[in-house]
């Protein structure tokens, strides 16, 4: 099959990778546009453009597909199959006419679980037992298509954004090998998605990240991790705004008398203990503001009185509470 591939991020590289490992034809590689990124707003590429030229294939970086030149420049490479993982852009029914197989999708989440543009995190904030692939034939809703095949993984307690990331880029690419090379039987067996169990995985925000150290501290410690590489959980302390990388939860019954955010008593060096409403948050590793992810045993022993005994995390920076 004449394939065009489209995709964006590492996510969708690792997949256009086992695509041109295993010797599929790819006619052309559709990424986003080349976006300013660093302190120096210089142009660069995305990772499924830098891979594609790396293998000399052809890449094009319409801003929108809407447009009638890119959908005739499309139509005019004659694909059986378009490929589409974290692509970014939307894809207009003219678009999905185009190849004579249609459009087929690599979503992280066992639809219709999760639709729309955060599954992952979405999966580890909601503590869902179970998550994975779903390999869909697109139509012009959101992640609405029939499915194709799937591929689930357990979601484990200490699982983080990355972490998870990484593993269902793996499962995505045995799936989507496994459906080109099935893919006739498969499209003949494709299951329609039940719309009533469908949930919306919308992106994170900034918002969203920063701890509310009223919730329970499973949820504090589902923020942290699903925020790890992309929002980064945060709060502040002594009016530095503190990104919390690493931690974990334990409950049980605290003092009536503690107040949530404050930093308990701890002879563990490794870590630091914050106060929960229900249970502790050990943190292991943070970030500074200006500075690189630190492990907190290494913080201990250049500034030991940071996480001092009785401090208190704060809202904001202008909250001056201990």
């Amino acid at each position: 099959m004449k394939l065009v591939f489209a995709g964006t991020p590492a996510f969708a590289a690792t997949h256009l990778s086992a695509l041109i490992e295993h010797g599929h034809e790819i006619v052309a590689v559709y990424t986003q546009p080349d976006r300013a990124a660093g302190r120096g707003k210089k142009l660069q590429a995305s990772p499924v453009k830098a891979l594609a030229v790396e293998h000399q294939l052809p890449v094009v970086q319409p801003a929108t597909l809407k447009d009638p030149e890119a959908q005739s420049a499309l139509a005019a490479l004659e694909p059986d199959l378009m490929i589409v993982v974290a692509y970014g852009l939307l894809l207009p029914q003219a678009v999905l006419d185009i190849p004579r197989l249609g459009c087929i999708n690599v979503h992280a989440s066992l639809l219709p679980r999760w639709r729309g543009a955060a599954p992952i995190e979405r999966a580890l904030l909601a503590g869902d037992c179970e998550t994975g692939i779903t390999i869909m034939q697109m139509d012009v809703g959101l992640d609405t298509g029939d499915m194709l095949y799937k591929l689930s993984t357990p979601l484990r307690d200490n699982d983080d954004r990355q972490q998870l990331e990484d593993r269902l880029a793996t499962l995505g690419c045995e799936a989507l090998l496994h459906t080109l090379a099935n893919f006739a039987s498969l499209r003949g067996q494709a299951q329609q998605q039940d719309d009533s169990l469908s949930t919306y995985a919308r992106k994170l925000d900034k918002a969203e990240s920063q701890i509310n150290w009223q919730a329970s501290v499973i949820d504090i410690a589902r923020t942290v991790r699903a925020g790890i590489g992309r929002q980064p959980a945060f709060s502040f302390l002594d009016g530095e705004r503190l990104r919390l990388l690493h931690a974990s939860a334990t409950q049980y019954e605290l003092p009536a008398n503690v107040v949530p955010g404050t930093i308990l008593p701890n002879t563990d060096r490794h870590c630091f203990a914050i106060a929960g409403p229900d249970g502790v948050l050990q943190v292991t590793e943070i970030q500074l503001p200006g500075k690189n992810p630190v492990a907190v045993r290494d913080i201990m022993n250049s500034r030991p009185a940071l996480f001092a005994a009785g401090k208190q995390f704060s809202n904001d920076a202008c909250d001056e509470t201990r």
